[in-house]
Order: structure tokens, then sequence, then C-alpha cells
């Protein structure tokens, strides 16, 4: 049997003397077309959405809950389910993620509640500190100290 080898890499080859790779990489040039978004001639990836765009708004959520999972090391479902609503004011649009007793690295479930961005803000200030923890220890949420 006498396989061909590729020009590149030396492995077998797969069309036009290189392999599938290398073909890909130095051969193969994908088709361009107008991105609906951004409006750039660039490589179509999905629903005429360059794949800068695609991902901008179609998986978007799914980063931003894989990030959380990686930097505070909770599962994507707790995420979702933590972050639904403001705790304070039923807010959900947009929803961040609070640890209760300030320790970034206790991640327990009862130890992280969902504000609105509004609500941590004031948390995290001096000024408004103390109305927002009253709040929260009203409804259960803080230890009475």
């Amino acid at each position: 049997m006498n396989l061909r080898k590729c020009k590149e890499c030396g492995e077998e080859h797969h069309a036009k003397g290189y392999c599938y790779k290398c073909y890909r990489k130095h051969i193969w040039k994908p088709k361009l077309g107008e991105c609906k978004r951004c409006k750039r001639e660039r490589p179509i990836h999905s629903r005429g959405y360059c794949k800068a765009c695609y991902n901008f708004i179609f998986r978007l959520d799914y980063n931003k809950a894989w990030n959380h999972k990686k930097a505070h090391n909770i599962d994507i479902e707790l995420y979702k389910k933590i972050t639904k609503e403001c705790v304070i004011c039923d807010f959900d649009k947009f929803v961040d993620l609070h640890h209760l007793d300030k320790n970034k690295k206790n991640n327990s479930e009862n130890n992280l509640v969902g504000m609105c961005p509004n609500h941590h803000r004031m948390i995290h200030s001096y000024q408004y500190k103390d109305e927002i923890e009253k709040i929260l220890k009203e409804k259960g949420l803080l230890k009475v100290t």
C-alpha cells in the first residue's frame, strides 16, 4: 500500500497533497458574506451572523453562567436559581450574585443571594449598607447580630 504524504506535516494526505488539518489551514477559504448584525464582510457562522455576533446573541447567558461556575465553583442550575430575581425588589432582568458573609470563597447555597445591580451596589456602599442589611434581616437572610 502506497500512502501519500502531506506536503506540510508528512501525515497521510486528504486532498491536493495535504492532510485534512493542513488543507483547512492553508488551502480552504470560507465563503464570505455580510453579517446581519455588524454588517461586516466576514465568514458566516450560522443564521446569517459572523461567529462573534452569533456567540454574543445566542450564547451570552450560557457563557456568563459558565464563567460564574468557574469563578464560584457552583453548578450552572444553582446559579440560575439564585440569580432568578433580586431578593429585595423582585427585579428579574439583571441579577448579580452576592455573598452574604462577604467571603468570596464561601460558596454554600445559603450564603448566596441574587441582587439587582442597584441593591448590590448599595450593600457595598457605606451610605446604604445598613438600610439594605436591615431589609435582608427582616426577610431572614442575614443572621441578627
